[in-house]
C-alpha cells in the first residue's frame, strides 16, 4: 500500500523533471531561435552573434563581417563597395592630391627597386637621389625582391619623419647612404599641358581630385600666357573622381544659368548645379576627348559641354556610369561608397549603362563585348538603346550607355600583327626601352629637346636592336612581321624611350604627333567648327 501511494508523487516528480529539463534544453540550444522574430532588420547581427556565441569553432566575427560586407554591397550595383581601413588611405591618396614620402616613382627591376624618376623639388632630390639609383634598403631593412606595395610602406611614412637609403648608382664602387626627410609629395591628376602649333592648347586630366580643379586654373593660365586661343581637353582614360571638381571645371567655360548636372534618388531630392558666370574661357574654342576608358565625373564634363552645345565631343563611346557615390566611414577607418543616386545630364539623360544585380563581372566584361562586336573600329557598331534626349540646340543624344561623341574616331590597328602583340603584351617592349635608357642616360641628357631624343633614337636602329634583344628572351624574330608592324615598333619603343627620360609634357607631344583625335580636334578647331549650330528640323 505504501509504494501504491509514492506512484502519484514519483510520477508528478518526474514530469515536473520533464518539463524543466526540456525548458533548460529549449534556453539552452533553441530560445534564441524561438524568441527571435525572423522578419527583424537586424537579422545580420543577430547571424553574427549566433556564430560567436555557439559555433562549433572558435572564429574570429570581424573577419567573416569584411568578407561579407563587400558581397552585401555587391548584389545592389556595380558601384556600390566597401573598402577596408588597410586600403583606404591607399584608394583616396590619388583624389587628395598629396602624400607623405619621399618624392620618387620607382619599378622593381631585377628584384631591385629602381628608381625611374624624382620628384622636382622633393625631398629625394633635395638630398641627391637621381634617377637610376638602387634603393637596396629603407633603415637598414632589405627592399630586395620586396612586392612594389610593401615597398611603398618603407618609403611612406609621416611628415618630417626621417628614412636612411642605401644606394647601389652606376659608377660608384660602394653603396651610397642618404637621409631623406619625408615631406608632402603632390600627385599630379593634371599631367601635361602645352600650346600646340596654331595656337591650340592640350591639356591632359587623368582624375578629378581635391587639387584638380586648382591644377586646371595654373595650367589654363599658364597656356594663355603662352598664346592659347583654343582648347582640347582629354579625358580618355579617366576613371572620374569627385564630381564637385567636374562641376568647377565645367563651370570655367560655360556662360552664366546653364544646368551643368542634376542628381536624383529615392531618398535624395533633385540637385541641380548651374554655371555661375563667372568662368574665365566662356568664349574658347573647345574640344574634349573621351573614349571608353572615361567615366563618372569625365562623362559629367563631357556632357555638360555636349547638351550645352559648348564644345565637340570626339573619341569613343565612354564607360557610361552614372550612379552618385557617398563615402561613409567607419570607426576603424573602413569606409562604404554606398550608390544614393543618379546624375543626369542637362539634356535629362542618365548615362548610365544597364545592369544586373549581383552580376558585377557580366558588368565589367561590357567593354570586352563591345570590343568583340568592333564598336571600338566601327561607328555604326555601337549599341545604345536608351532614350532620345535633346541638346539646347537640338541635336539628339541618348541615355543608357555612356556619352556617344559628337565625332567618331576609330581605335586604329593598322599594322597590328601577332609579333608586335606578343612583344608587347609580354612587358618586352617596356622593359626593352627602360634598359636602352638606364644604358644611356648621360647621352640622353645631353639632347636637349625632344627633337634631338628623336634623331638620337633613329640613329640606333631601335627596331633591329628590339629585335635582337627579344630573340634572346624567347620571343622569336619575325621579319616580314617586323616590317609589317615598323610603325607600332616605333611608336611603342620611342614613346618608352622618351616616358622614362623625360617630362611627361615632351611623352604627350610625341604621342600626339599622330594621334587620330588629336588630328581630328586640330582639323575641327582649324574649320571653326567648335560650337554646334541649331539643329534645322526639314519642312
Amino acid at each position: 500500500m505504501k509504494n501504491k501511494s509514492l506512484l502519484p508523487i514519483l510520477i508528478c516528480v518526474s514530469i515536473v523533471a520533464g518539463i524543466l529539463m526540456g525548458i533548460y534544453l529549449t534556453y539552452r540550444f533553441g530560445a534564441d531561435r524561438v524568441s527571435y522574430n525572423a522578419s527583424s532588420n537586424n537579422k545580420i547581427n543577430y547571424l553574427f552573434q549566433l556564430i560567436e556565441n555557439k559555433y562549433v569553432d572558435t572564429i574570429s566575427v570581424d573577419s567573416i563581417a569584411e568578407e561579407a560586407l563587400p558581397r552585401i554591397l555587391e548584389s545592389l550595383d556595380p558601384h556600390s563597395a566597401y573598402i577596408p581601413a588597410k586600403e583606404a588611405e591607399v584608394a583616396n591618396e590619388d583624389l587628395k592630391g598629396s602624400f607623405s614620402g619621399i618624392g620618387i616613382s620607382f619599378r622593381m627591376e631585377k628584384d631591385t627597386v629602381t628608381v625611374m624618376s624624382v620628384v622636382h623639388g622633393g625631398p629625394a632630390e633635395k638630398v641627391g637621389l637621381i634617377a637610376g639609383d638602387r634603393i637596396i634598403s629603407a633603415n637598414g631593412q632589405s627592399l630586395c625582391k620586396m612586392k612594389s606595395e610593401d615597398v611603398m610602406k618603407h618609403l611612406k611614412g609621416e611628415k618630417d619623419s626621417e628614412v636612411k637609403l642605401s644606394i647601389v648608382r652606376h659608377g660608384h664602387e660602394k653603396p651610397l647612404t642618404f637621409v631623406v626627410v619625408r615631406g608632402d609629395i603632390p600627385i599630379e591628376s593634371i599631367d601635361a599641358s602645352y600650346v600646340m602649333d596654331n595656337n591650340i592648347g592640350y591639356m591632359r586630366v587623368k582624375s578629378f581630385g581635391e587639387q584638380t580643379y586648382t591644377e586646371m586654373l595654373y595650367a589654363l593660365a599658364r597656356l594663355h600666357v603662352n598664346g592659347m586661343r583654343s582648347l582640347i581637353v582629354d579625358l580618355r582614360g579617366n576613371r572620374g573622381g569627385y564630381m564637385h571638381t567636374a562641376i568647377q571645371m565645367v563651370n570655367e567655360f560655360l556662360p552664366k544659368n546653364q544646368l551643368i548636372v542634376y542628381t536624383e534618388g529615392r531618398s535624395v531630392e533633385r540637385e541641380d548645379y548651374h554655371s555661375n558666370g563667372q568662368g574665365s574661357f566662356q568664349h574658347i574654342p573647345l574640344v574634349v576627348l573621351i573614349d571608353e576608358m572615361s567615366a563618372s565625373s569625365s562623362e559629367i564634363f563631357a556632357g555638360a559641354i555636349q547638351d550645352n552645345d559648348r564644345g565637340i565631343v570626339i573619341g569613343r563611346r565612354s564607360f557610361g556610369k552614372g550612379l552618385v557615390q557617398q563615402g561613409l566611414e567607419f570607426s576603424d577607418g573602413s569606409i562604404v561608397r554606398l550608390t544614393i543616386a543618379r546624375y543626369h545630364t542637362p539634356s535629362g539623360r542618365c548615362i548610365q549603362k544597364p545592369y544586373v544585380k549581383g552580376h558585377g563581372e557580366d558588368y565589367e566584361n561590357e567593354l570586352m563585348m563591345r570590343y568583340e562586336r568592333g564598336e571600338f573600329y566601327v561607328e555604326d557598331s555601337i549599341r545604345q538603346e536608351g532614350d532620345e534626349f535633346f541638346t539646347k540646340n537640338g541635336r539628339t543624344v541618348y541615355g543608357g550607355g555612356g556619352i556617344r561623341p559628337d565625332i567618331f574616331v576609330p581605335d586604329d590597328s593598322t599594322g597590328v600583327t601577332s609579333y608586335y602583340k606578343a612583344a608587347a603584351f609580354s612587358g618586352l617592349i617596356a622593359q626593352f626601352c627602360f634598359d636602352v635608357v638606364d644604358q644611356n642616360r648621360e647621352t640622353l641628357k645631353q639632347q636637349e629637346t625632344l627633337e634631338d631624343k628623336v634623331k638620337w633614337m633613329d640613329k640606333q636602329n631601335m627596331l633591329e636592336s628590339f629585335a635582337r634583344y627579344g630573340q634572346k628572351r624567347s620571343l622569336p624574330r619575325r621579319n616580314l612581321m617586323l616590317q609589317k608592324s615598323q610603325k607600332l615598333f616605333k611608336r611603342a619603343i620611342y614613346s618608352g624611350i622618351i616616358y622614362n627620360s623625360c617630362e611627361m609634357n615632351d611623352y604627350m607631344k610625341f604621342l600626339n604627333q599622330d594621334d587620330p583625335a588629336v588630328l581630328r580636334s586640330v582639323e575641327v578647331i582649324l574649320k571653326g567648327e567648335t560650337f554646334p549650330q541649331k539643329q534645322v528640323s526639314a519642312e
